[in-house]
């Protein structure tokens, strides 16, 4: 899969413009605050129908503007060309795929998977569990649209339940429970088993990237713990709704489930020393490209944000050499940033200056 231009209209501070993608490196370069993050941003969106910097879609329209717009030509591995068209029209979002219009973003999702490598992966290791959940639900979801619809259903069910609660209707939990628990346990084993897959994957890249032996991997922790059946889960359910009523929430679930990033003294927010854990934070996106690949037989397309900066330089050339499970990637740098070797093996290079964008 390869994005062969993208079309930008009112976006952010980017000019009006049809950008040529056709390219399996394409580099934005200039200096903080040109708008190089916008274009990355254009392509997650194209793809995911979302930001990955902002929940708030009318945040992306130009400033004095009342609408905006995002279209690309992709050419599929199959030899087929596809169009995407993402509106924002009076705040009202549209996508369209080959004209016609997306009702489910999981179109989007299973048909053009991207990565993205940004500055706020930092915080993996040392940051919320609430990142670390949200970041292999996504990396589970790329693959297994089963997985999506089991989390969906339970974030509904866990919302009404969640409700009833707050409301004080205590009789109504036992509507919910059992739903909780069918769609909670499926999720919890596809947890375990997608986790064992990562921890193949992960560990290998730390210790060839970092140039250690040292052993970190991921450790998956479920709230109902050694609960294996429906019946168990409903039982525990029940005999913690007075801690739920009195804390005015659902106390436990897959939604408290937590991944801890190990080494053998424990967890690594605490054992790791800062480079150490950056590298591991930057890591978790490689490791989802490759993981990825080995799920599906499929590349992703990889954006790259700015994060070799958390690297030193021979780091950063070792990342470089494991980037390989992608089918494209963009990248952004500052100037004079020299990460590849002479040979551009056809790369594209773009100049991103006050939102312009002109082959370099």
């Amino acid at each position: 899969m390869r994005f062969k231009e993208i079309r930008h209209h009112n976006f952010r501070n980017l000019q009006d413009a049809v950008i040529r993608t056709d390219a399996r490196d394409v580099v934005f370069e200039g200096m903080n605050g040109q708008g190089k993050t916008n274009l990355l941003e254009s392509i997650y969106m194209l793809s995911y129908g979302s930001s990955f910097r902002t929940p708030y879609a009318k945040e992306a329209v130009r400033f004095g503007a009342d609408d905006m717009s995002l279209s690309a030509l992709v050419g599929m591995d199959d030899g087929d060309m596809r169009r995407i068209d993402y509106q924002l029209v009076d705040g009202k979002r549209r996508i369209l795929l080959d004209g016609k219009e997306v009702n489910d973003r999981k179109e989007l999702v299973y048909n053009f998977p991207v990565i993205v490598f940004c500055h706020d992966d930092i915080d993996f290791v040392r940051g919320e569990p609430e990142r670390r959940r949200r970041f292999f639900d996504q990396t589970f979801s790329m693959y297994n649209p089963l997985y999506l619809d089991s989390l969906r259903r339970y974030r509904m069910i866990l919302s009404q339940r969640n409700a009833a609660i707050k409301a004080g209707q205590s009789s109504l939990l036992s509507l919910y429970d059992g739903r909780l628990a069918k769609y909670g346990l499926e999720i919890v084993r596809d947890r375990e088993e997608g986790v064992k897959n990562f921890n193949q994957i992960f560990p290998g890249l730390y210790k060839a990237i970092s140039g250690t032996d040292k052993e970190v991997v991921i450790r998956y922790q479920p709230s109902w713990k050694e609960l294996r059946s429906e019946d168990e889960v409903t039982s525990y359910l029940e005999s913690t709704r007075d801690r739920d009523m009195r804390m005015l929430t659902s106390t436990s679930g897959i939604h408290r489930d937590r991944f801890t990033v190990c080494d053998e003294n424990g967890p690594f927010s605490q054992s790791g020393s800062t480079g150490q854990v950056r590298l591991a934070s930057v890591l978790f996106r490689l490791a989802q490209a490759r993981f990825y690949m080995e799920m599906t037989g499929k590349e992703p397309v990889v954006l790259l944000d700015d994060v070799l900066l958390e690297l030193d330089a021979a780091k950063r050339a070792s990342f470089l050499s494991h980037l390989d499970s992608y089918s494209q990637a963009f990248l952004t740098f500052l100037p004079d940033e020299r990460y590849f070797g002479s040979d551009d093996g056809g790369r594209l290079t773009y100049i991103v200056e006050d939102g312009h964008v002109r082959p370099r």
